[in-house]
């Protein structure tokens, strides 16, 4: 199925190595048989947590992202280490970063935020059951924690005040789930 839109890689190399992100340039031959060049970036993946308090408020953080150099609402998230299950890695985030731990995990969904240019994947997550605790935030992370109801956070998404991608997804599945009208697949 859908052969006709398909591009094979040819050869590719690495373009450059960081620390945390790598670029990718493969060759491709597009379905019409010419060749061109595809550059992405390589992520190992991540997690987005949805921490539900019992009361229905929501779980949210304020940090400042340097590339767009301002402070994001955001749901709790990280990147998952080398050989960690996803569910792992957000019980880990969860913890460091809001020093809350979670009696009941529900997976919702795997979200591509960035397929022209990137192979990033994020496995969101419905965290309940929470229980306060002490964050233990990594070195160099700095970030506030606070509660808003599932209407404030949509109202917030409609008005730009939220758009950081896995936040806005995260928000609109958060109301589905909340009013009973979607379960996760």
């Amino acid at each position: 199925m859908d052969l006709h839109l398909r591009e094979s890689k040819i050869d590719g190399e690495l373009a450059y190595e960081g620390g945390f992100l790598k670029v990718q340039r493969d060759r491709v031959a597009l379905p019409d048989g010419k060749v061109t060049v595809r550059e992405y970036i390589k992520h190992p993946g991540a997690v987005v947590i949805l921490p539900l308090l019992d009361d229905g408020s929501v779980l949210l953080e304020r940090q400042f992202r340097y590339p767009l150099e301002r402070v994001f609402i955001e749901f709790p998230a990280g990147k998952i280490d080398p050989g960690e299950a996803p569910l792992d890695c957000a019980k880990r985030e969860l913890l460091e970063e809001t020093g809350y731990t979670a009696s009941d995990w529900q997976f919702v969904c795997t979200i591509h935020n960035a397929i022209a240019y990137s192979d990033e994947h994020l496995d969101l997550f419905v965290a309940r059951g929470l229980v306060a605790g002490e964050r233990q935030l990594d070195d160099g992370e700095f970030l506030d924690t606070f509660t808003a109801s599932v209407p404030q956070i949509l109202e917030w998404v409609r008005t730009g005040a939220i758009s950081d991608v896995k936040t806005v997804i995260g928000a609109f599945w958060l109301d589905k789930l909340t009013s009973g009208s979607w379960k996760p697949a």
